[in-house]
């Protein structure tokens, strides 16, 4: 489908991720793939992601299978700023997948919250 842009920051490695591709390209579209485990993030980045998706940078902060905990940003009074520097420093740190649309941006877990956004 043309003329409708879909970006997705994906892990190839993580089954909901892969899904969520799967179900961009059924519906028809191509969508853009961001590696962001190879790209990395910058913090205007996250901070325009944090501002579309629901739950801000708190939703986009992934504590399973990541050095959230290591790195005490589960600990009560981290702030925002804090987690974002983290992110930027390890990509891994962020939760995904994240699909952009011109109908908005959603962190797509469950993977079928991606059909509100692929609908022009």
């Amino acid at each position: 489908m043309t003329g409708f842009p879909v970006r997705i920051y994906h892990n190839p490695s993580c089954g909901t991720s892969r899904n969520v591709k799967a179900m961009i390209e059924a519906a028809g579209h191509v969508p853009e793939v961001v590696e962001y485990l190879k790209a990395g993030w910058t913090r205007p980045e996250l901070e325009a992601l944090a501002a579309r998706i629901e739950g801000g940078v708190r939703a986009l902060l992934r504590e399973r299978g990541t050095p959230a905990a290591e790195l005490g940003l589960t600990d009560a009074g981290v702030d925002d700023a804090q987690i974002l520097d983290a992110m930027c420093a390890h990509p891994i740190l962020v939760n995904r997948p994240i699909v952009v649309t011109p109908k908005g941006a959603a962190l797509c877990r469950p993977a079928e919250k991606v059909a509100d956004l692929l609908t022009p």
